[in-house]
């Protein structure tokens, strides 16, 4: 005997196209906004040498950061990585993380409508928040003592 599990629909599209009414974004404007901002981030002085070491081929890079930016700020789910793992060990502190906001409010102002801007925005500082509790646990759980600094 063969289990056929029952179809169960999915919302995502739905929710996906009351996201894009709602805040006026679509896939167009996040992949203008994540090239923008990356431009940004590649020329600046603090954060372009943290990426530089990390990121050498950046167009398949920039794909993955429209999927996730489309996952995050559209539910789309296009996004499949571990950003967590991948971040938990860079060189970095508040400060980077608060430049980095910094350049992608710039950004979000510019390149979105004002209610994708907010929405873009409220989603990267939550982002950063997380991303930066993940650096700085990342000593403790590897048995090292956090830097105080």
């Amino acid at each position: 005997m063969t289990f056929n599990p029952p179809s169960i629909p999915s919302a995502r599209p739905a929710v996906t196209a009351a996201l894009m009414q709602e805040t006026g974004l679509d896939e167009g404007i996040l992949r203008n906004l994540v090239h923008r901002f990356y431009d940004r981030v590649r020329a600046d002085e603090v954060l372009g040498p943290v990426f530089a070491a990390r990121i050498t081929d950046w167009p398949p890079h920039l794909e993955r950061m429209v999927a996730f930016w489309s996952s995050v700020a559209l539910m789309t789910g296009r996004y499949h990585g571990a950003p967590v793992p991948a971040h938990a060990t860079l060189p970095v502190t508040w400060a980077h993380f608060d430049h980095w906001l910094h350049l992608f409010r710039q950004t979000a102002t510019e390149v979105c409508p004002p209610a994708g801007a907010a929405h873009v925005i409220e989603r990267a500082e939550r982002i950063a928040r997380s991303l930066h509790m993940a650096v700085e646990d990342t000593p403790r759980s590897a048995g090292m003592t956090p830097s105080l600094r």
